[in-house]
């Protein structure tokens, strides 16, 4: 591995990782911080944020009034982070960075996952659409109100770049800098790469838990998937005649770490067979933080697997399909009488404009706030 470099405040950082030993790059100026590191401060504002709050009562797959155990928003973004930042050390990159990338990557979402999001979009489609990516980096930089110097949360250039994900070429022209390496078609810093990975990582194998405690998923299914059924067979072997939910418990964990080791091991090859040097380096880099194409594969199948059968399973798509339609009708609703919205949400004389900010204001929603206006919008006596 190329020669380590060290800083005042991470000592083992990699010459190719993220360090905040320089200015740092954000929107509005400020003093510099003195306790913690830039991308400290960052992941501070992040959890600090209203944003983040929301994320306890927005979903993955279960809307949220199906049950207290199913993974949220919230719960999700923790547990990327705990991956991301564990391979994050094992790499020597930069730990606040991808762990402020990973709280934030969900924080645009809409309520009812992604069919709240999908219906948001059709709903924008002739206002430029609804990405949650864009809706992500639109909350930190606009539409937190928590400081009085500026809008949003002021974060630094890093932190922005990996929240953005992904971003259709036709947005890209209008972020600068941010979407520009989606123009030049180069990568963003392997934090970032790393965050959205882990994000995989970690949705994909929890998915399998909370498919299989809904009962929606049997483990019998699941033992057609190669990566499923080689680590139950470890825990078969480790535990014999285990059952239930703390098999599935072994199994996912299993998985999980076989994923990370993986990762991290194929990373570490692509890093020194390119020899970066630098961030600037990464950026003109192929894609170095990444699976073998064996684990690709079976990661893969894993998740097309959970689309046929969690994923579209029909009592999943039941909810599915009245997300859609309570996302529908209140935009429908707001767009055609606008004076039904708070009065921060109504633009007047501007329809672009509008279309926005109803689609902040739903896609700001938690479920069950969703759900709870849907009904005083349309039902009479509903309060």
């Amino acid at each position: 591995m190329p020669e380590l470099i060290s800083t005042k405040l991470n000592p083992i950082l990699a010459p190719y990782a993220v360090h905040d030993n320089h200015p740092p790059r954000r929107q509005f100026d400020e003093p510099a911080a003195t306790s913690r590191s830039e991308f400290g401060r960052d992941r501070d504002r992040i959890i600090h944020s209203s944003a983040f709050r929301r994320l306890e009562y927005k979903t993955q797959v279960f809307v949220n009034h199906e049950g207290d155990l199913f993974r949220t928003r919230l719960t999700h973004s923790l547990e990327v982070a705990q991956i991301a930042r564990s391979i994050a050390r094992n790499l020597r990159l930069n730990e606040d960075l991808v762990e402020a990338i990973s709280l934030a990557h969900d924080l645009g979402h809409t309520p009812f996952g992604h069919a709240g999001q999908d219906a948001l979009n059709a709903c924008m489609q002739p206002y430029g659409g609804f990405e949650h990516n864009l809706q992500s980096l639109r909350i930190v930089d606009k539409l937190e109100e928590r400081y009085g110097s500026f809008d949003g949360l002021n974060l630094t250039f890093e932190t922005r770049e990996g929240i953005l994900k992904h971003c259709a070429l036709k947005n890209a022209p209008q972020l600068g800098e941010l979407g520009q390496r989606f123009i030049d078609k180069k990568q963003p810093s392997l934090e970032a790469q790393l965050a959205n990975l882990a994000d995989e990582i970690a949705y994909n194998n929890h998915d399998v838990d909370d498919g299989v405690r809904s009962g929606l998923i049997q483990e019998e299914q699941l033992m057609d998937v190669k990566l499923f059924a080689r680590n139950r067979a470890l825990v078969e072997q480790a535990f014999p005649g285990l059952t239930g939910k703390r098999a599935i418990a072994e199994t996912v964990r299993r998985m999980i770490n076989a994923l990370i080791s993986d990762l991290i091991t194929t990373s570490e090859q692509r890093i020194l067979a390119q020899q970066p040097k630098s961030v600037d380096d990464v950026r003109n880099a192929p894609k170095l933080i990444a699976f073998s194409d064996s684990m690709h594969a079976e990661a893969s199948e894993l998740k097309q697997f959970l689309f046929k059968n969690l994923y579209r399973h029909y009592q999943v798509q039941r909810m599915t399909s009245k997300a859609r339609r309570c996302v529908t009708e209140m935009f429908d609703l707001f767009m055609k009488e606008s004076d039904l919205l708070p009065p921060d949400y109504f633009v007047p004389n501007n329809e672009l404009k509008q279309a926005r900010k109803v689609a902040d204001y739903i896609a700001g929603m938690t479920d069950r706030y969703a759900m709870r206006e849907h009904r005083r919008l349309f039902i009479v006596d509903a309060l």
